[in-house]
């Protein structure tokens, strides 16, 4: 795979910039982290070398200074709000974030439930959270947030939520997903460290959009689609321009609120720090980029696969179509058709030469395509999985990996006892043969081998995919795009 952006160069530069910003304060730093701390995947695709837990790995470097305080809202505990790419609720979430962060040696010092307002969830939530010893903290709906300043910025505002008791001069507070009330959090903060005469600040770490990087550029534009479900829209940061003359991207909802944060740091201040929302941040990942070619390739990747996963919600839903028109627009200002991935026009002439039957194609990591069609043993994926491994291991095409005779009484429990309605092997059903046969058979073991080689690699199918091959997908690190055609189960 090709790299474009220097993790290395990242990890040092940005810790430097945090403790800059500590400096500047005093006594300490609520820094606001916007997207995943662990798996950070968009980041990942749209700037390859950047590692989804580059940030974990960078607080990493911080540990001596950093505690993390885990912001969750009664509103979503109560409505049990899922994270999609986990399959889990936020407030299961809350939990595995914590158990992640104590693994490697980050400190935890407390969850902060925000919109409270005597929901029975959420003293519920907070009762099992005390039993397993953490500390919790409530913080209330305040009416008339964040426009009714005066009132935020009193002790009927900010004032009645709980203080949170914080040990470090870097204070990390992080979220399951947005929505969760992370910057009211760390504004409570730093009204509350105020009347206890605490010099703090606050400083927002959000990787996209990059703000020092055209608005118009692909990794920003990939942004855009990514969260074209929140209707972001990135925009010029127009106080930073007439403070500096100098151009900056930010997205709307910072750009909105700045005048709002403003008024509150001059309360709690007397003046603010803050002359724009992107003097806010502290992203470094603009000055990373290695190969900024290779970047923008990924994002224009990245872009249609967005808009590809878009389409299959609607297909499967029915409920998101703003969200397919506005990554449409994207693409046309891109000037973007699918056909721009290779793979989509690769998978659609197999299927055509394959008189319509289910078809699946695969970019490796050297820019070779192969492509695998549907059968009565396997299916267009778990097809393209085996041709994909024998190509890499140097295996003839026509020669069969997995006897049809292994394969037949695997369909049989499948429809039999199972009650299945599609006997065609799946992707991890395929790799079981695959490892089972390798004991006795060296392409078997060969083929086997090459599994780790697909990190990376782009894939189209033809038809939607089923739970169990996206899963596989995603665990093997390849890019899957599928057209809005009926699923294959």
């Amino acid at each position: 795979m090709k790299i474009g952006f220097d993790n290395k160069k990242y990890l040092k530069i940005q810790s430097e910039r945090i403790k800059e910003r500590i400096a500047q304060f005093g006594d300490k730093l609520y820094l606001e982290f916007g997207g995943k701390l662990f798996d950070d995947n968009h980041a990942s695709r749209v700037l390859p070398g950047f590692q989804p837990d580059s940030k974990l790995q960078m607080l990493m470097q911080l540990s001596e200074y950093a505690e993390i305080v885990i912001v969750i809202s009664a509103l979503d505990i109560e409505k049990n709000k899922m994270r999609s790419d986990l399959g889990i609720t936020y407030d299961e979430d809350v939990l595995r974030l914590r158990g992640e962060f104590e693994k490697v040696g980050l400190h935890v010092g407390g969850v902060v439930i925000t919109h409270y307002n005597g929901q029975s969830s959420a003293d519920a939530y907070r009762n099992r959270l005390e039993r397993l010893g953490i500390k919790v903290y409530y913080h209330y709906t305040i009416e008339g947030y964040p426009n009714n300043v005066a009132l935020i910025d009193s002790d009927d505002g900010f004032g009645k939520n709980d203080y949170v008791e914080t040990e470090r001069p870097l204070v990390v507070v992080t979220a399951p997903g947005p929505g969760s009330g992370k910057m009211a959090v760390c504004l409570s903060q730093l009204y509350q460290e105020n009347k206890r005469n605490v010099k703090a600040g606050y400083a927002k770490f959000e990787t996209f959009p990059v703000w020092n990087l055209p608005l118009k550029h692909p990794v920003n534009m990939a942004y855009e689609a990514a969260t074209a479900d929140l209707n972001d829209v990135n925009m010029i940061d127009p106080f930073h321009l007439e403070a500096y003359g100098n151009i900056a991207v930010n997205y709307n909802r910072d750009i909105e609120i700045f005048p709002v944060l403003n008024a509150i740091f001059e309360g709690i201040y007397g003046e603010s720090p803050y002359k724009s929302p992107t003097d806010m941040g502290v992203n470094m990942i603009g000055n990373c980029m290695s190969a900024e070619d290779v970047c923008c390739s990924a994002a224009r990747e990245e872009i249609i696969r967005r808009y590809y996963y878009a389409l299959c919600n609607l297909a499967e839903k029915g409920n998101n179509e703003n969200e397919v028109n506005k990554i449409s627009l994207i693409m046309k200002q891109a000037k973007l058709t699918p056909e721009y991935r290779r793979t989509t026009v690769a998978a659609h002439e197999r299927r055509e030469l394959s008189g319509g039957v289910a078809s699946a194609a695969i970019e490796l990591q050297n820019g070779t395509i192969i492509t695998a069609r549907s059968s009565s043993l396997l299916g267009p994926c778990a097809a393209l999985l085996l041709n994909a491994t024998k190509h890499l291991a140097g295996i003839p095409h026509e020669k069969r990996l997995i006897p049809e005779e292994l394969i037949a009484p695997i369909q049989k429990t499948k429809v039999e006892y199972l009650h299945g309605h599609n006997p065609r092997l799946h992707m991890d059903e395929v790799l079981v043969a695959l490892s089972l046969l390798s004991n006795q058979d060296e392409d078997c073991r060969k083929a086997l081998d090459q599994v780790p080689k697909l990190q990376g690699c782009q894939v189209h199918c033809t038809v939607m995919m089923s739970e169990v091959d996206r899963k596989v997908f995603k665990k093997l690190g390849i890019g899957l795009t599928c057209d809005p055609v009926k699923k294959i189960e």
